[in-house]
């Protein structure tokens, strides 16, 4: 029996009156057949709240997946030895001492919630083992969550979210301790099966081949895959222009939707052979659609790109794009970009778009293990216009 649970006896008497359920006991009855059950036990137990992400970037999903929560920055890599590193790029204190607690106060057997927003819980689960750092996690839509621990989730919301009163849950930092209240109370009355206590955690992706790659290691590859020299030359020397462009905006004002895409996202299209006479911008709600042939209709319509500023997450716009692209015959590829991150989504056939390809041009990938898709080679590849799947 796992700590920290309690078992409740649920059985079927067939012959005589008895009641439904005694208070001060775990005694429960239920029909039809014997079996076991259990609930979660808080008693004397930490239980924290988590954030996974925000309302604009939301990363529960892989936290779900992969049997963890995230904490970043993780740039400046593992803890304590980061420490300093932090203040000296102007991180907060309270930002520092927040990751303390959330490599050093967090203890194996603890209780988690995963929340986003001060209302919304989308996991329950218990801390298992110490605090690790892994370079895997390194780009989750842009943000850098190295910090890891490793959570077996008792709970499961993210088709069905949890929702409680404002302000039921704690605002503030990313890693806090859980007052007790409506939510741990919750807590308290979730049924655990046996089959979720015994089920090992998932294993991580770290095993799987994923490094960076430098810019010359991609012109080989675009070139064995059959690339012309002249057009590998002209990418090369966008991608240097584009993040210089980028480093810019960082130092200054951020680029709106509309100057991502005139200054970043069409230059890197246009390298990659799009004419103007293929490319829309603002073109029937689209940000910039991407057509097989003349004219440009409906028909012909073979990639949506969304565009979000630079730095908002860009894979959550994937909703948008999915919506438009559904109907249209010949458009099986999706683009979503805030300029220097690009997410390419394909569809084959009647299956639902899923991510094929990640690429971040300020950190060049091979793949992205995370998120079970492909690094920067594929991506520039699958946003060429002659890119098909079957192909690959």
């Amino acid at each position: 029996m796992a700590s920290g649970h309690v078992r409740t006896l649920r059985w079927l008497y067939r012959f005589a009156p008895f009641p439904a359920g005694r208070k001060g006991n775990s005694i429960r009855l239920v029909q039809d057949c014997p079996l076991f059950s259990l609930t979660v036990n808080i008693s004397g137990k930490t239980i924290w709240q988590q954030a996974a992400g925000d309302t604009n970037r939301n990363y529960s999903d892989l936290c779900l997946k992969w049997g963890v929560i995230l904490f970043g920055p993780g740039y400046a890599g593992k803890w304590p030895d980061c420490r300093s590193q932090l203040l000296q790029d102007g991180w907060s204190s309270r930002k520092v001492t927040t990751l303390s607690r959330f490599a050093d106060e967090m203890k194996s057997g603890d209780f988690v919630v995963l929340r986003i927003g001060t209302s919304t819980v989308l996991g329950v689960g218990e801390i298992v083992g110490g605090y690790e750092w892994i370079n895997d996690f390194g780009d989750v839509d842009g943000w850098d969550l190295q910090h890891v621990r490793r959570v077996r989730w008792l709970w499961n919301g993210l088709a069905n979210p949890k929702t409680f009163n404002t302000y039921d849950l704690k605002q503030g930092d990313t890693t806090q301790r859980l007052n007790e209240g409506a939510v741990a109370q919750w807590i308290a009355t979730l049924p655990v099966t046996d089959e979720v206590l015994s089920t090992p955690l998932v294993n991580l992706p770290t095993g799987k081949s994923s490094k960076e790659l430098s810019i010359e290691e991609i012109s080989e590859f675009l070139f064995d895959k059959g690339v012309a020299s002249g057009s590998i030359t002209q990418l090369v020397h966008e991608i240097a222009e584009l993040k210089r462009i980028a480093k810019w905006y960082q130092r200054s004002d951020k680029p709106s939707e509309h100057e991502t895409v005139a200054y970043l996202v069409v230059p890197l299209l246009r390298a990659l052979g799009w004419t103007p006479q293929r490319m829309a911008v603002e073109w029937n709600r689209v940000d910039l659609a991407l057509f097989a042939q003349l004219p440009r209709n409906d028909v012909n319509l073979q990639i949506v790109v969304e565009a979000k500023k630079m730095d908002n997450s860009c894979l959550s716009a994937v909703s948008q794009a999915r919506d438009y692209a559904n109907g249209k015959p010949v458009c099986h590829r999706l683009i979503v970009t805030d300029g220097i991150r690009y997410g390419t989504y394909v569809r084959k056939g009647v299956e639902d778009f899923k991510l094929y390809a990640y690429m971040n041009l300020a950190r060049l990938m091979d793949s992205y293990p995370v998120y079970d898709c492909k690094g920067a080679n594929d991506a520039l590849l699958a946003m060429a216009p002659e890119w098909r799947l079957t192909e690959n």
